[in-house]
């Protein structure tokens, strides 16, 4: 079986059909995990994430970790129940009435307490060692910052076998473009950092999206970033991001397509990206 199978019961539900048996499960859990002087920070934020952020939350609690952690969450200005799946469990969060995922990014960063920083999106579920992993790599000598991989929920739409073909050529992809450029292969859903370091570098919030990518570049001035290939740290995620492009052949298509055009990125490091103009956050 799958490790995220029970986390289905719940994941892109409505939040009022959730059994209280399963509040019940989660909200015990996140007391007993409460650390007042925590290793690790695990921050998620969620901008109408009703559906998705409990099997979030709930992979989160059933980590297996020797580090004493907290998990906050930010509420983005969501317009549905994310804030009363936030209390309905006990998690501690925090609003950021700013839209956008720097400025959430950044008021969860506000009031990390861990000296180990691990960036969570609600709408993925997370390995049970996951947290683990990342940290144990994260403390290694050189590393300024850790990335994992992420596979996506099979649904209607896309099929487990048409995902798995998909995501071994993403992979390959990313593993070769990591060589050079590690900060365009982050996602802010598997990313990791030294709480401080994040805090003098900041993230960016006057752009749509790569915040995280942002950042991970000018943490390579502080140190490696690494790569991690192990199943453990390997989150899985809701397919809306490659839902946009419309089959998954297409999606598939149009990154080759991409890829092709920027070939040379393979083999050059940048220290500077120019802002696209529908990118930035008028």
């Amino acid at each position: 079986m799958i490790w995220y199978a029970k986390y289905l019961s719940v994941f892109e539900k409505p939040f009022q059909n959730t059994p209280k048996p399963v509040i019940k499960e989660i909200k015990k859990k996140l007391e007993l995990i409460g650390n007042k002087n925590p290793a690790v920070s695990i921050v998620l934020i969620a901008h109408n994430e009703e559906t998705r952020a409990l099997s979030c939350i709930w992979s989160l609690v059933d980590n297996i970790t020797s580090y004493p952690i907290e998990i906050i969450g930010v509420d983005n200005r969501s317009t549905d129940q994310t804030q009363q799946v936030f209390e309905a469990v006990g998690l501690k969060w925090f609003y950021q009435d700013k839209k956008g995922p720097g400025h959430a990014r950044t008021c969860g960063l506000k009031h990390a307490k861990g000296k180990y920083h691990l960036c969570i999106d609600s709408d993925t579920m997370y390995p049970p060692h996951y947290i683990q992993k990342m940290t144990d790599e994260l403390r290694k000598p050189g590393v300024s910052g850790v990335a994992a991989l992420w596979s996506f929920v099979p649904d209607t739409n896309h099929s487990r076998i048409g995902l798995k073909i998909y995501e071994f050529l993403r992979d390959i992809h990313l593993r070769l473009l990591f060589f050079k450029r590690p900060e365009a292969c982050v996602r802010g859903m598997v990313f990791g950092f030294e709480t401080e370091t994040g805090r003098k570098i900041g993230f960016r919030t006057n752009i749509i999206r790569g915040e995280d990518g942002a950042l991970a570049l000018e943490l390579k001035q502080y140190g490696k970033i690494k790569l991690i290939l192990s199943r453990k740290a390997r989150a899985v995620t809701s397919s809306t991001t490659i839902s946009t492009d419309g089959s998954l052949l297409r999606s598939f298509q149009s990154r080759f397509v991409k890829a092709l055009k920027e070939f040379e990125k393979y083999f050059t490091t940048r220290t500077e990206y120019k802002d696209q103009e529908s990118n930035l956050i008028k």
